[in-house]
């Protein structure tokens, strides 16, 4: 397992990785490494065939990520900032575009950066004393790393004009109210929660897990029947693969399937 100055990588039973923001001391705030650290282990677990969901978490229980390091940005020249900001948005699209499902696991606050990084996964199980805020305008910037883009498609307009124009800070039941995220658990359970809904993924027909998440992610930037000739086109595919016919052929054998992905 290649190693990471800002993450811990570990690989977990059932083709599991688990991703952990390793920066307590900051409350997992990313900076210029951190970002490279998480794009190129996106970027190589997209390119492999060795795992099949990723669970993404915070080390320690104060915070799941901050957002960017505002210490080392201190420092920057305007040009430093936008070099490190071109580094930022390669990190949160070889999260969104990874080709596995990615689940996260917020186990403290995800301000800022930290909840753009969020909604970029595939959906989120929460602590029960998880925090959320998109704080960005009350600093002179804004969200730039898709905030004002995901947040509205999963809480409407409105109220993600009410969070992101009032640096408004949200709960963890908010968040569940609003479908921000999918399930709050005790904090000391969360963890295990999350990944045994990513075992549970992971035992399906990774192939079929694959189109469906395609279908349901390029069928929502269009309209309904757009949508459905996308949802028929993905399921063709499946037809010809050998895991469809070893699922059919272990429910008639009464067995659990052996899925390869092919």
């Amino acid at each position: 397992m290649e190693k990471y100055a800002t993450l811990r990588v570990e690989e977990r039973p059932e083709s599991i990785l688990l991703a952990i923001l390793d920066r307590p001391e900051v409350a997992n705030a990313f900076n210029t490494q951190t970002a490279l650290d998480l794009d190129g282990l996106f970027r190589r677990i997209g390119s492999e065939r060795r795992y099949r969901c990723v669970v993404l978490t915070g080390a320690g229980d104060r915070a799941f990520c901050a957002g960017a390091d505002l210490k080392e940005r201190h420092s920057l020249a305007e040009s430093e900032w936008h070099a490190q900001h071109e580094i930022f948005e390669r990190m949160f699209l070889s999260v969104r575009e990874c080709p596995l499902p990615v689940i996260a696991a917020v186990n403290g606050a995800a301000y800022a950066g930290g909840l753009e990084l969020m909604l970029m996964c595939d959906f989120s199980y929460a602590s029960r004393t998880a925090r959320f805020a998109l704080t960005e305008v009350s600093l002179g910037i804004m969200p730039g790393g898709g905030g004002t883009q995901t947040l509205p498609r999963v809480v409407g307009e409105s109220r993600a004009k009410e969070i992101i124009l009032g640096a408004r800070p949200f709960s963890a039941e908010e968040a569940l109210a609003w479908g921000v995220v999918n399930k709050l658990c005790e904090p000391g359970k969360l963890l295990e929660e999350t990944l045994e809904t990513a075992r549970r993924i992971a035992s399906n027909a990774p192939l079929s897990v694959a189109q469906a998440r395609r279908a349901i992610r390029d069928g929502l930037q269009t309209d309904l029947m757009s949508g459905m000739r996308l949802e028929i086109e993905a399921y063709n595919q499946l037809i010809g693969t050998e895991d469809r016919k070893e699922g059919i052929r272990a429910f008639n054998e009464k067995r659990k399937p052996k899925f390869q992905g092919r």
